[in-house]
């Protein structure tokens, strides 16, 4: 069994790309409410890294787990999935 199989992958939205080598990728998620049965909408933010600062902000992206890299770091990101539509 590889260790290429047991990471997390996750796909999200690109919401900042002002640091270096760095982009904060914002996770959304629906989850149905134990008690009122209503789907709700759960986000997280992600700090992942991008080596050649090649995302953009409103970009789609699929990041991966990886070893920490910095204090709040421990995701990288591996492709594009969509390319923002803004100007």
């Amino acid at each position: 069994m590889s260790a290429t199989n047991l990471k997390r992958t996750l796909i999200g939205m690109v919401v900042s790309d002002k640091m270096d080598k760095t982009v904060t990728v914002l996770i959304e998620r629906k989850v149905k409410h134990s008690l009122l049965g209503k789907v709700l909408r759960v986000s997280k933010k992600y700090h992942a890294h991008d080596e050649n600062n090649e995302f953009h902000q409103g970009d789609l992206v699929s990041i991966e787990e990886c070893r920490p890299l910095a204090k709040t770091k421990s995701w990288r990101v591996t492709k594009l999935v969509e390319k923002s539509q803004a100007v």
